[in-house]
Order: C-alpha cells, then structure tokens, then sequence
C-alpha cells in the first residue's frame, strides 16, 4: 500500500470514528438535563401557583407548575423552556407577564428537573399535548391560549402550533432544526439521516397559522440569528420580528423582549 493510500484510508477510519462518536453521543448534546427538583416554595410565585402532576400517557408523571391568570380575559402562556435548567429557572421571564395578569404554565419535561423518563423529541411532544390538555380541561379556550417558546422549546411550541389551535405563537431564540445546528458547529459531519431529534422547525412553520413573533439576539452564539430569519421569512402573515442587536442568547430581557411581547399580545384582537 502507498503512503498516499495509506493516509487515505487513515483520515478515512478517523472520518468514520468522528461520525460515530457523533451520532452515538448526540442525545447528550441535544438534551442537558438537570436532575435538581423544583421547590415551588423556594420561588417568587410560591402564593401564587400551584404545583400540576401531568401525565403524559406512558406511565409516568411529569411535574409543571401553572399561575391562574387574573385577566377578565383569562389569557394564559404555555411557556416551553429551552435547553438546560428547570422550570424553575424559568419564572423570571414569564414574571413580566405575570405582572400584567397573564396566566403561565411552565411546562415540565421528562428527564428535566427530576422528573421521569429519557428526553426524546416526541417525548417533548407527548409531554406539551398533555399539558396543553390540562389547561383545556381548566376551560382555557384556544382563544385565551398563547404558545410561548424558548430556545429548543421553540420546537415544541411550533409543533404544537401545528395541532392545536391557539391566539399567538412567540419564538425565542428559536432554531432551525437540530440538523442545520449541528451543521454549523460539525461541518461535513452531521448528516440528517443521522440525527434522531430532528426538532424541523423550519420545515413545519409554512403550515402554521397563528400570529408570530420570533425574537432573536444579534450577538446570540448559542443559536445562530440567521435561524430566526430564516424561521421568520418561512412563516406566513401575521407575523413580527424583533432583533435586538446586542443582544445574546439569555439576556433577551434586558434588551426589549418583555416590552415587546406585551405588545405584541395587546395588539391581538380578543
């Protein structure tokens, strides 16, 4: 064998290692679980929300947390987090919204926050219809529903858009899909065909019809603005863009985001 075909099959075995390792670990880089419980009494909205047991039809119970709104006109966010942390990470930025009489429930999923069960994209999807059904069963109409999502949650909040009928749908940070995320951190590596959680946003927000808004940081090195555009040129009328440009992935809030999300929803027709 030559030294030049002897490098080839070399780089060769290395290219083929590197996808494996690739695909055999890529549920640990798509989902970065948090085993610590919630403690509703350790948050802000302890005298004011109530811990939910939700059950999403396959043997285990997953815990949310759900404020009742106190708008004449029961608006009420399901809020799907994104990667990392818990729902109890996330009451800060649902808090702005509280603040003006919106409802919230904040959405828990399994292997998230202690709760049971491996992650999985339908995983996420079972755990969103069951929540989904526990506000329905409360007497929240579609019209007094908003889907709100962060981050990866942006993908469940579309997918839910999808099946359910509601007032708005919000992205925060939202991504494209798992596939053009991993293409643009492992170029040349990351195959569609090899990825498990697909979270295809982009392939699903032309079939969405609810008024959007997409929200996204210019200086956001986490999920790539671009993805936002793209997500935001795809989705149909009505629709909104705000893009802050010094703004990050986690620090939305203190670039406009609350503002701009009320009135967004204020100017919703009841």
């Amino acid at each position: 064998m030559s030294i030049v075909a002897a490098v080839v099959l070399a780089a060769g075995l290395v290219y083929l290692i590197a996808l494996l390792f690739l695909y055999l670990t890529q549920s640990s880089k798509v989902f970065r679980l948090s085993a610590t419980r919630p403690s509703l009494g350790e948050s802000s909205i302890a005298d004011r929300a109530q811990v939910v047991q939700i059950d999403p039809g396959d043997g285990t119970v997953l815990l949310s947390w759900f404020v009742p709104a106190q708008r004449p006109d029961g608006r009420t966010i399901a809020y799907f987090h994104g990667n990392a942390g818990t729902i109890a990470e996330r009451v800060e930025r649902v808090l702005p919204y509280l603040a003006v009489g919106y409802g919230a429930l904040l959405v828990g999923y399994p292997g998230y926050g202690g709760n049971p069960g491996k992650p999985s994209e339908q995983g996420f999807y079972r755990a969103a219809r069951a929540n989904l059904d526990f506000l329905t069963k409360l007497g929240i109409s579609p019209r007094q529903l908003i889907l709100f999502g962060e981050s990866l949650g942006t993908a469940v909040a579309v997918q839910m858009a999808l099946e359910r009928p509601a007032l708005a749908l919000i992205l925060e940070a939202p991504l494209a899909s798992i596939h053009h995320s991993a293409w643009a951190r492992y170029p040349y590596l990351a195959f569609e065909r090899l990825i498990r959680h697909k979270f295809a946003s982009i392939e699903k927000i032309d079939q969405v019809r609810l008024p959007l808004l997409v929200i996204h940081g210019g200086k956001d090195q986490t999920t790539d603005i671009r993805f936002g555009r793209m997500i935001l040129a795809r989705a149909n009328e009505p629709k909104q863009g705000f893009f802050p440009p010094e703004a990050g992935h986690n620090d939305l809030m203190q670039h406009g985001m609350p503002e701009t999300v009320r009135s967004f929803l204020e100017a919703l027709p009841s």
